[in-house]
């Protein structure tokens, strides 16, 4: 059993870090327990160990701690979390804790936070399709099991809503297996963790998902430790339970800041924007635990949120984020103000393993040509309706007009269907035929003569 050490050697606060002193053995990662001189106890993790100095993490922050009458005990094992199956239906805060006024959850394991690497050999492909109910995902940029595709949003954009909505209406197709969905909130107010907790509770989606919500007002040290919790639950119930586990996680946004401010804290040197020259690293840390394990039932799907700052697709955080993950789901201010609902913009929207999860015996064998069809006619329409802002609608082609058409249809009916309805990916191809019928048979170049016999309504 390991050893655990006692310290009241603290020498120096500054911020969320404390440095203790004469220090032996103390590593990386190790979790630490603080106790104060009025005897309330608090959580901490070994962030660097020099010699014998060791920087210490304080993830309730150090307001009130006294130099001399802290007592500093090294537990000689990383930070670890107590898991069960009982976990889903419940709700936790940051940390772990029960919050929603059940019973404690009595753990089957305790698992390492920091989780561990899927060896590369190890992991299966993602190539199995998941339903959102949301047409212009589903349909043009699918989500499949084991894959992590972030969601771009923007200040004041509804990512709020999108995620809750997600969170709802996800589901494997034509499968009866297990599925949850994990759900971790970073740095969010009272009012939005209210709206996610109420909204999946009354749609009954409660019942299979696990909340953890780190509040605004929490200290900024927690949000660091909350999407790790909030993996290693999806890891365990994905691999030791066989459960298909979609994880959603926002603002990604404020865990960066976060990671900023402890780096600010340490003195670091900053890398772009003020943030650690680690943060792609950081990052990847956590979008790699998404994916499928051979000879595993179970896989972990993860949708990142992010809100990019002043909406700077270059910003580091969405720039490092779209290096490692399989694509993007990009919102529209523009779309927005137009008052579609969600306004998730397709052109520059791209899942990049959408093409494995489709097709016959996954959705249907007329969902990629569909796919190329309405993307190429919807970027079209958009150039026709520039052109006829530019020269007026009289300038334009009756091909041109044609598009116009499909453009302003395609965004009325197509895009936007609200935050409440839950489209099948066969509702969703059926809207897409009645949308490409808007065009000229000779303009579908992207569907063979068959398939437009088999699907397109009322032509011949």
């Amino acid at each position: 059993m390991t050893e655990i050490k006692e310290y009241r050697t603290v020498s120096q606060i500054e911020g969320p870090l404390m440095q203790v002193e004469g220090v032996k053995g103390a590593k990386y990662n190790e979790l630490v327990e603080v106790q104060m001189h009025d005897g309330q106890r608090r959580q901490g993790q070994v962030l660097e160990v020099n010699g014998d100095y060791a920087t210490v993490q304080l993830f309730e922050g150090s307001a009130g701690v006294n130099l001399r009458d802290t007592r500093v005990r090294f537990t000689g094992r990383p930070q670890h979390l107590a898991v069960s199956e009982d976990m889903v239906g419940r709700i936790f805060n940051g940390m772990g804790k029960v919050i929603d006024d059940g019973p404690e959850i009595i753990a089957e394991k305790e698992l390492n936070i920091e989780g561990e690497a899927i060896n590369p050999v190890a992991r299966e492909y993602p190539d199995e399709f998941i339903q959102t109910g949301i047409s212009t995902i589903d349909h043009l940029n699918t989500l499949v099991r084991g894959q992590k595709l972030p969601i771009f949003s923007g200040s004041g954009l509804p990512h709020k809503e999108l995620a809750a909505q997600i969170a709802r209406q996800a589901a494997v197709l034509n499968s009866d297996d297990n599925f949850a969905v994990v759900f971790a909130a970073m740095g969010v107010t009272f009012e939005e963790a209210d709206y996610f907790m109420e909204n999946l509770r009354e749609s009954g989606a409660l019942d299979r998902s696990v909340l953890f919500i780190n509040l605004a007002d929490d200290p900024s040290i927690e949000r660091l430790a909350t999407p790790k919790i909030a993996l290693t639950t999806a890891e365990y119930l994905a691999f030791e339970k066989d459960m298909h586990v979609l994880v959603i996680m926002t603002d990604i946004t404020n865990y960066c800041e976060a990671l900023r401010e402890v780096s600010a804290a340490r003195r670091e040197v900053p890398g772009r924007r003020g943030y650690p020259g680690y943060l792609y690293t950081n990052l990847a840390t956590l979008y790699e635990r998404a994916g499928r394990i051979v000879g595993k039932e179970g896989s972990v799907t993860q949708l990142p949120i992010l809100t990019m700052p002043e909406d700077d697709i270059t910003h580091p955080i969405p720039d490092l984020t779209g290096y490692i993950t399989e694509g993007q789901i990009i919102l529209s201010r523009e779309l927005y103000n137009n008052g579609f609902r969600p306004p998730i913009d397709v052109l520059p929207s791209l899942s990049r393993l959408k093409d494995d999860g489709i097709g016959e015996g996954k959705t249907r064998k007329d969902h990629e040509p569909t796919m190329n069809q309405v993307f190429a006619a919807y970027a079209e329409g958009k150039q026709a309706k520039e052109l006829s802002a530019v020269l007026g609608e009289a300038a334009l082609s009756e091909t041109d007009k044609k598009y116009l058409e499909f453009a302003t249809q395609f965004e009325e009916r197509y895009v936007d269907q609200g935050f409440t309805t839950n489209r099948s990916i066969f509702d969703t191809l059926e809207l897409a035929w009645e949308l490409l019928n808007i065009l000229p048979r000779t303009e579908l170049k992207r569907i063979k003569d068959p398939m437009i016999d088999e699907f397109l309504p009322g032509k011949e």
